[in-house]
């Protein structure tokens, strides 16, 4: 029998998650794409490529939203690789849950050229991804939850670290899902 894991972390209460909101809030569609594609480079994309070593499905995502960035494809294009390559190594990745995490993070990541408010999908499944790598699946979840909010205040520094004051053309987001 397989165990089932959380596959995302959802304390919308959260005092970073919704500080990490509000900033997202103010920056541009750019700004939040180059923000979370570089987070999952440096932070996810290891975790997924250490427990599938050679699967480079979650990276095509991640390097096709680059190319969209540089305005070398169109968007239909990548989307086909994150929908089939990204969230398909997801999927498959079940009973691994900080590869899992990571995927789904990274494809979340890729999304947001579409769609800004996928750039969240970072700390919903990216900090609890990093959590299970860093505390282990058997975790108590009090502990994991810690974890990940200790995360989310990192993404939270690093898209401060490039984010544009007083931006003037804030990404509209409908966070209706």
């Amino acid at each position: 029998m397989v165990r089932r894991y959380r596959r995302m972390w959802t304390d919308w209460q959260a005092p970073c998650l919704q500080s990490l909101v509000d900033l997202v809030q103010t920056q541009s569609k750019a700004t939040l794409v180059e923000w979370c594609l570089g987070y999952a480079e440096q932070h996810l994309a290891p975790i997924y490529g250490q427990a599938f070593p050679g699967d480079e499905r979650p990276l095509h995502a991640l390097q096709g939203a680059r190319a969209w960035l540089r305005g070398e494809v169109k968007l239909p294009a990548v989307k086909g690789i994150i929908l089939q390559e990204a969230h398909a190594a997801a999927r498959e990745a079940e009973g691994h849950p900080a590869a899992q995490g990571a995927a789904r993070a990274i494809a979340q990541c890729a999304s947001s050229i579409h769609a800004a408010r996928h750039c969240l999908g970072l700390a919903l499944y990216g900090a609890l991804a990093l959590a299970y790598q860093r505390l282990g699946p058997e975790a108590p979840w009090e502990e994991l939850e810690r974890a990940a909010a200790e995360e989310c205040g990192r993404m939270e520094a690093a898209l401060r670290a490039m984010a544009v004051a007083d931006e003037p053309h804030p990404a509209r987001i409908d966070w209706r899902c």
